[in-house]
């Protein structure tokens, strides 16, 4: 095994993810390089997390291998098929600020091999800063984030104390108050207020809104930063970050590192999904001509009406384009997402509907030659590593500026509004898949490239690895 840890007894290293889909999914997968350097891995996921895995990826997906196991931890999240989304996530996020660090000191001083360090999602700072402060264990803060993404959360609490939030009332929306500037945030010259991560509806005292606002402001308290980005995408920003941090690491195109680990030395078996991924959508894929679908996800959590999913469908059935749409059953919250029968017949003529995918698989299929996305940062990632343009449609938070610098700084998308109508999304599939696609196109093949380069074996990406691994190595000898 590739191993730069030397020290006799493997260090051990808890993992511990936010208990949602984007997050688990690269935290995971640094775990699992991690794991190759020759560390040892216990991965903790909440217990409604764990019964989701087991369900999508069978019985045995998470037995773990020598040397990587999973550990759980309670999450008070109701296992009822009728519960909301909103409801399971306000009670999560009362979990997180009030049960969490008993349940995840317990399963620490429990664990037979004393862990050396752990690696928490940023977005569980609430309770891992503290936690490993009571238990004397190195801590590292993992950011599942771009870099824009991660400093636009840092700066929610700049628009609070520049008096930018709350609005003072919903005119603001759409007076172009957020078209207004912010001209103090280092490495994002340009940023609009709009651009941010920030649900201007609510006030600084929303549950949400402070959980996103506090948790980087907590972790000044942590040296160790690591951000699922390549140097070159975001150079400012991380020579912004690394000013404000005495230890910074970028790491990504994650799958691109793992990409080059022989299959049979990838011992950990596991998959990333919560959902079952079907497959029969890349037999599909196989009668398509090079570069002539468009992809179309919004990823695990958005949600829409139901007049917006017959919205997008008619958008996509009248591009005249091959198109793989992605509906997931919870997508239109509370209705059904049965689509009226004359338009199911129009998709029948050129596209193909499935409920859930291999991401990775589809963005990299030869077939594939766009991406309408929500822009969530494992998309846009990945999409970037694939070299796929974008149509934009961003729906929350991180997904604002993560859409910013998809059109604006990388020039690999264009932004659709929020507001869906049929024959926007229509005339921006045939923009990007036809003439006028071809700059983003180009520029979406470059950066492409440029993450192959990130991730090679003298590349940023793969040195941040080694030296993580060379860092725990030496937390580990005290």
């Amino acid at each position: 095994m590739d191993s730069i840890a030397t020290a006799e007894k493997k260090p051990h290293v808890i993992v511990i993810p936010f208990p949602d889909q984007s997050h688990i999914k690269a935290m995971l997968k640094l775990a699992e390089l991690l794991h190759h350097k020759g560390l040892q891995i216990t991965f903790v996921n909440t217990e409604f997390v764990h019964e989701r895995l087991l369900e999508s990826g069978g019985p045995h997906s998470l037995d773990g291998s020598p040397g990587f196991r999973f550990e759980t931890i309670p999450d008070g999240v109701p296992r009822s098929p009728e519960a909301s989304g909103d409801t399971i996530r306000d009670l999560l996020m009362e979990s997180l600020e009030t049960n969490f660090l008993g349940c995840f000191i317990d399963l620490v001083t429990k664990l037979q091999d004393p862990p050396t360090c752990i690696i928490s999602d940023g977005f569980l700072s609430i309770f891992t800063i503290d936690a490993a402060q009571k238990l004397g264990i190195p801590i590292m803060m993992y950011w599942t984030l771009a870099a824009c993404g991660y400093m636009g959360f840092y700066q929610i609490q700049s628009l609070f104390e520049k008096g930018f939030a709350p609005l003072k009332d919903e005119s603001y929306l759409t007076n172009g108050y957020l078209d207004t500037i912010a001209d103090w945030v280092p490495g994002m010259e340009g940023i609009r207020l709009k651009d941010f991560p920030m649900d201007w509806t609510a006030g600084v005292n929303d549950k949400m809104v402070r959980y996103c606002k506090e948790a980087p402001q907590r972790s000044h308290r942590v040296s160790y930063h690591i951000f699922h980005t390549f140097d070159e995408l975001e150079a400012s920003i991380i020579k912004a970050l690394s000013s404000m941090y005495s230890h910074v690491y970028t790491i990504g195109p994650l799958q691109l590192l793992l990409d080059q680990i022989p299959e049979e030395k990838r011992q950990t078996g596991v998959g990333y999904s919560l959902m079952k991924e079907e497959t029969q959508c890349l037999q599909w894929l196989q009668s398509r001509e090079p570069s002539s679908v468009i992809y179309v996800n919004y990823g695990s959590t958005t949600f829409m009406s139901k007049e917006d999913l017959i919205e997008f469908g008619w958008g996509l059935a009248n591009s005249n384009h091959s198109f793989l749409w992605i509906i997931r059953s919870n997508l239109v919250e509370g209705e059904s997402t049965l689509l009226p029968p004359e338009l199911e017949e129009h998709i029948k003529r050129r596209g193909f509907i499935s409920s859930w995918c291999s991401q990775e698989k589809v963005l990299n299929h030869p077939s594939v030659g766009g991406f309408l996305t929500h822009c969530g940062w494992g998309s846009t990632i990945e999409g970037l590593s694939a070299g796929v343009p974008m149509i934009c449609w961003p729906f929350w938070w991180d997904q604002m500026t993560n859409c910013r610098s998809i059109c604006k700084e990388w020039k690999v998308g264009v932004e659709m509004g929020n507001k869906v109508k049929r024959d926007e999304v229509s005339r921006l599939v045939q923009q990007l898949m036809g003439e006028g696609g071809r700059i983003m196109r180009n520029n979406a093949i470059e950066w492409k490239e440029k993450a192959r380069i990130a991730t090679g074996p003298s590349g940023s990406s793969s040195l941040n690895i080694d030296k993580i691994v060379k860092e725990i190595t030496i937390l580990s000898r005290g």
